[in-house]
C-alpha cells in the first residue's frame, strides 16, 4: 500500500487552523500567534510535513534552486568549480542540481530541459566544450546563465574564465626559453573560442621566438587520459621535445605513457598542464602547470549569477581571474 504524501491541507486539519496560517507559520511570517504557532509546529513535527518546493515556487515564482551542467563529474577540475559554486549557493540559500552530461550534446539538451522544466532560478553550465545548438538554447532560455571554463564567441551569455590566451603564450614561452624547438600544444576542439584563443598565444610565442608554425604541432582531441597516452608516440616520432596541454587528465596520460617508454621528463620532455588541478601533484614527476584559480571561478560564477538572478547591476558580465604558471618538475 502506498502512503499518500502529508499536505498543507492535512496539518491544517491537525492543528485546528486554517491553511493560510499553516502558509504564514511555514514562510516564517511574524504576524501569528505564539500558541498558534507552536500548535502548527507540532502537527508538522506529528505528519512529518515537508513543503513542497516547486509549489512554494510557482507561488513565489522563485525555486532556490540553481542548475549546474559538468561534462564528467569525476574530473577534479570541474569538481573544484563546483565547490566553489556550492559554497556560495549555500551562502545565499540556493540549492545545487548538479548533472553530468558525459560530454554529449544531445544529454546536456535533456539536461537543459529538465532544469527549465523544473523551474531552476539560474544556471551554471561547465563544459570542455561549447555546441551551438546547445549556446543558442542557453541564450533563449529566460532563465540567467553563466559559463565557467568555456567561452561564447559573441558574448551573449555571462561567462568567468581565465586569459587563455596570455596563459597559452606565457607556457608556450617557457618552454622556448629552456631551449626547446618542437612544442606541441594539445587542446580541445578549435570550435571552442577558448582554444581559438590558445592558440593565437602560442603561435604568437613562437612568432616571438623566431620558431615557425607548424601546424602539425597542435592537437584537438577530447580531453581525456587515454588521448595523452595516444598522443606519445606520435610526438616522439614528430621530434617533439615539450608540449603545453590544455587539460591536466590528457596531460597525465602522456606524461604516464613517456615514462613507459623511458622518456626522462623534464631532461628529454618538458609538459606543461593546463589547470593545476590536484591531479598535477600526484604524479611523479609532478607536473608544471597553469594555475587555474578553480574555486574562485565557481564562487565567482555563482555569485554573479545571484546578481542576475535577483536583477541586480552588473557591471561586467565577461569576468577574467588572474592566473599564473606554478613550476614543478614536469619543466627544466
Amino acid at each position: 500500500m502506498v502512503e499518500s504524501t502529508t499536505t498543507i491541507y492535512d496539518v491544517a486539519r491537525v492543528a485546528g487552523v486554517s491553511m493560510a496560517t499553516v502558509s504564514r507559520v511555514v514562510n516564517g511570517n511574524a504576524n501569528v500567534k505564539e500558541k498558534t504557532r507552536q500548535k502548527v509546529l507540532d502537527a508538522i513535527a506529528e505528519l512529518d510535513y515537508r513543503p513542497n518546493a516547486v509549489a512554494r515556487g510557482l507561488a513565489s515564482k522563485r525555486t532556490t534552486t540553481v542548475g549546474v551542467i559538468l561534462p564528467t563529474i569525476t574530473s577534479t577540475y570541474f569538481a573544484a568549480i563546483a565547490r566553489g559554486v556550492d559554497d556560495i549557493a549555500s551562502m545565499y540559500k540556493y540549492n545545487m542540481i548538479l548533472a553530468n552530461s558525459d560530454n554529449d550534446v544531445e544529454k546536456e539538451e535533456k539536461v537543459l530541459e529538465t532544469f527549465l522544466s523544473k523551474q531552476v532560478d539560474g544556471i551554471v553550465y561547465m563544459g570542455s566544450t561549447l555546441d551551438e545548438k546547445v549556446r543558442l538554447a542557453l541564450k533563449n532560455a529566460r532563465t540567467p546563465v553563466v559559463l565557467v571554463g568555456t567561452i561564447d564567441g559573441d558574448k551573449e551569455l555571462a561567462s568567468v574564465n581565465i586569459d587563455y590566451h596570455l596563459s597559452a603564450y606565457q607556457a608556450t614561452t617557457k618552454l622556448v626559453n629552456s631551449g626547446n624547438k618542437k612544442i606541441a600544444y594539445i587542446m580541445g576542439s578549435l570550435k571552442d573560442a577558448e582554444n581559438t584563443e590558445r592558440m593565437v598565444g602560442y603561435q604568437e610565442a613562437l612568432i616571438e621566438a623566431g620558431i615557425e608554425f607548424d601546424e602539425g604541432l597542435v592537437f584537438e582531441g577530447n580531453y581525456s587520459y587515454e588521448q595523452g597516452r595516444a598522443l606519445a608516440e606520435r610526438l616522439l616520432e614528430k621530434g617533439v621535445t615539450a608540449a603545453v596541454v590544455a587539460q591536466d587528465t590528457t596531460a597525465v596520460g602522456l606524461l604516464s605513457a613517456l615514462m613507459e617508454k623511458g622518456i626522462n621528463v623534464p631532461e628529454d620532455f618538458e609538459i606543461i598542464a593546463g589547470a593545476n588541478s590536484p591531479i598535477t601533484q600526484y604524479t611523479y614527476p609532478r607536473m608544471t602547470s597553469v594555475n587555474q584559480p578553480l574555486y574562485d571561478l565557481g564562487a565567482v560564477a555563482m555569485r554573479l549569477l545571484t546578481k542576475l538572478m535577483l536583477k541586480e547591476e552588473v557591471d561586467e558580465n565577461q569576468l577574467v581571474l588572474d592566473h599564473e604558471i606554478i613550476s614543478r618538475h614536469s619543466t627544466k
